[in-house]
């Protein structure tokens, strides 16, 4: 029944082919959601909890509030990956404002708000032969929709400009973009946190971005590396002249960048601050750190039948 994922919806878990969601809902005709991701690797979550307080905090900032308590949420995420019986999965939770409960309603809080989740094999958001290469990334033209408008701390669908910027790379030949915002200062890709090394300095931006988990593990490990790194404004300018570009994703972890607008970066070989960093996150997940196994099924809390 799961083998190509699991879905929780409406207290129910099903196939993730059988996952759906009313026409009306408010989260589909308004993006009218937040929501989170996380992955496991080799049958453990990794950084759940700070997942969850992003989540959370998500939820709050955007007045939701659903039946689900966070030992519930957890539970749900534990009993999806059991199963569909993986070891290394792409796990997905959002909450979604829901369809008014007073016909034609107008007013956010007059809708049912709820959780929809779901596990499915493990998705990079660059495809794993493009990173063995190097991705090819595209500056758009399409500028970041304001922090003042749509808050990027909180993790939303609002994903029109980014499309937008995948667009554009994608019609001039690039495997994916990044945008600027209006003051030509760079922000983050769809789906992605982006980081330039200059003169052995790692950067990555200060504005117009999601404070992403694997974003922050980058800046603990050029830390504990001695590697100096700052969270800082990066003109356009600068990306296009940095020594090494590098993205990072729940959905892939630290994954190179070779070309900048068409311009090759260095020999085009992964660059040395780079890799030490890959393989610095990927020795984390080996050795068990900021790790929660998976459930076993049998074990997993109960939060809504079969």
């Amino acid at each position: 029944m799961f083998s190509h994922g699991a879905a929780y919806v409406r207290g129910k878990f099903v196939p993730i082919a059988e996952a759906t969601i009313p026409v009306t809902d408010w989260g589909l005709t308004r993006s009218d959601a937040v929501y989170d991701v996380v992955h496991v690797f080799r049958g453990g979550f990794f950084r759940l909890d700070d997942h969850l307080d992003r989540f959370l905090a998500s939820m709050q900032a955007r007045r939701l509030s659903i039946p689900e308590d966070r030992a519930a949420i957890e539970a749900v995420l534990h009993k999806l990956v059991g199963l569909a019986g993986l070891q290394d999965a792409y796990v997905s939770m959002a909450t979604l404002r829901g369809r008014p409960t007073v016909a034609g309603s107008r007013r956010p809080q007059d809708c049912e708000n709820h959780l929809v989740a779901f596990a499915v094999p493990w998705v990079d958001v660059i495809p794993q032969a493009v990173q063995d290469r190097g991705a090819k990334l595209w500056i758009a033209e399409t500028p970041r929709v304001p922090d003042a408008s749509v808050n990027p701390v909180v993790k939303n669908y609002q994903w029109s400009d980014l499309t937008s910027g995948l667009f554009e790379a994608h019609d001039n030949g690039h495997d994916t973009a990044v945008l600027c915002d209006a003051d030509g200062l760079v922000t983050e890709g769809p789906g992605f946190n982006i980081f330039i090394v200059k003169d052995g300095v790692v950067s990555t931006p200060d504005r117009g971005s999601l404070h992403g988990i694997t974003r922050a593990t980058v800046l603990d490990l050029c830390k504990a590396m001695q590697i100096d790194a700052s969270v800082t404004a990066i003109p356009r300018a600068l990306l296009e002249t940095a020594d090494e570009v590098f993205a990072t994703t729940t959905a892939g972890g630290p994954m190179r960048i070779a070309e900048v607008a068409g311009k090759q970066l260095g020999d085009g070989k992964a660059g040395p601050v780079f890799t030490a960093i890959r393989d610095a996150y990927w020795r984390l997940h080996q050795a068990g750190e900021h790790v929660t196994p998976v459930r076993p099924l049998a074990d997993s809390v109960d939060a809504g039948g079969l």
